[in-house]
């Protein structure tokens, strides 16, 4: 029976989604994910960003002062633990390179995390942990990816989270124009990039295995475009005018839900009370802009940020809110599921951010405990069977749109055991 059993449930993994497949495949909580990811349940509000940018992608310069990248996260067992580091090297694929610790590091491979604080005078207390990069015991002698690793410093398999960076070179320039796609049908919805990489700081012969080109937008890795190939190549030139293949959906300017007050309600905040124990936040609910005109208001592309209306020091006097979230429609959708989306999920439709459905409601609800601060936020379609994100169903697509953009560009000469990130063109598409 055991046997007959187990036979049928390694014939069900056969059969699987790509999805579920994934899913199985991160079963044991302490598998690492060479991608943002916090794997205690007890952790939150973790941020990792340039010292003084808060909504700024995690990158810093080759022999940059020391704190030049601030990792922030809270401990909700509210006791003091001890926490260790790591920084582990990447290919431009975020596979680990082959490159030892002695070859990137400059100081201790790794150390332990002594910057931390209590919360005071929050209805759910914390323990506050700050971490800058590099510092006194860890530097970067190598550009390109890299992923820190925060463990249990009794055990380094016990992982905490893990979040990406990059350290850049900046050796080659690079140009660049945002437009409307090439293609007739997609004119009015996405936005084409085209660029132009200048390597005169470095002899490339063979551009098409030596260079590599990634472009994100908004810092979202989950659709970023890789392994792109020049159309010229000129003296000194790659030239990326690719139509149809640096094209991104539009979208629409993302939600807003302002948390940093629990006595008045900000933007998007639909109602708020408290009790002796928690603050609850009701965000304004939200309905689908499919086919809706464009409406053009400031957001920060997905990003949030902590902060307080009144306190003094948010990182540690910010409170941790029961929040729900809304999206009112008439009927779930049949054939896949809503996640609530953005810097806050990690870009990821994990089972946390999972709306839902209330019939007696007419609505998707999610509810979750976020830490006072500012947030965007998306609602993502996740067809059954697949694993992308479409943020074109709830909220459709819109040229004019502003979006992030960040190309990077990495260089592997004959013999080198890994891949420098040697160019880098952060892009504000405006309205």
């Amino acid at each position: 029976m055991i046997v007959r059993l187990l036979t049928v449930f390694l014939l069900g993994l056969l059969v699987l989604p790509a999805q579920a497949q994934k899913e199985v495949e991160y079963v044991k909580d302490n598998y690492l994910r060479y991608a943002d990811h916090v794997y205690q349940s007890n952790i939150g509000a973790v941020t990792f960003h340039p010292n003084l940018a808060p909504i700024d992608l995690p990158i810093m310069d080759l022999g940059a002062n020391n704190g030049a990248l601030l990792l922030q996260f809270d401990d909700l067992d509210a006791d003091a633990k001890d926490y260790s580091y790591t920084a582990i090297h990447c290919n431009a694929d975020w596979t680990p390179s082959d490159l030892d610790e002695l070859d990137y590091i400059d100081g201790f491979s790794s150390d332990e995390i002594t910057e931390y604080e209590f919360s005071f005078g929050t209805l759910v207390h914390y323990t506050h942990y700050e971490l800058s990069l590099p510092n006194d015991n860890m530097a970067f002698t190598k550009s390109g990816n890299y992923l820190l690793k925060v463990y249990d410093s009794d055990d380094e398999n016990n992982v905490v989270l893990t979040r990406r960076f990059m350290v850049v070179e900046r050796n080659m320039a690079i140009s660049h124009e945002v437009k409307r796609a090439a293609m007739i049908s997609k004119a009015r919805t996405h936005q084409e990039l085209d660029f132009i990489v200048n390597h005169k700081g470095i002899n490339v012969r063979n551009p098409r295995t030596e260079v590599k080109v990634t472009v994100l937008q908004n810092g979202r890795w989950d659709n970023a475009i890789s392994d792109l190939q020049p159309v010229f190549i000129k003296e000194n030139q790659l030239i990326y005018d690719l139509q149809d293949d640096v094209v991104f959906p539009g979208g629409k300017e993302f939600r807003v839900a302002d948390l940093s007050s629990t006595r008045y309600k900000a933007e998007g905040v639909k109602a708020l009370e408290d009790d002796l124990d928690r603050s609850y936040i009701l965000v304004m609910p939200d309905e689908s802009r499919t086919g809706r005109l464009y409406e053009a208001f400031s957001d920060i592309n997905g990003r949030y940020f902590i902060d307080n209306y009144h306190e003094d020091n948010p990182a540690l006097e910010s409170d941790y809110i029961r929040t729900t979230f809304t999206l009112v429609h008439p009927y779930p959708f049949p054939d896949g599921n809503i996640y609530l989306f953005g810097a806050l999920s990690d870009w990821q439709t994990k089972q946390k951010f999972k709306m839902r459905y209330d019939e007696a409601k007419g609505a998707y609800q999610c509810t979750l405990d976020l830490k006072q601060g500012y947030y965007n936020y998306a609602y993502a379609f996740v067809k059954d069977g697949d694993a992308h994100a479409d943020l074109s169903l709830v909220d459709g697509d819109w040229y004019d749109t502003s979006n992030d953009y960040t190309i990077l560009v990495y260089y592997r000469s004959f013999g080198d055991r890994n891949d420098r990130l040697v160019g880098l063109k952060e892009i504000n598409k405006i309205r």
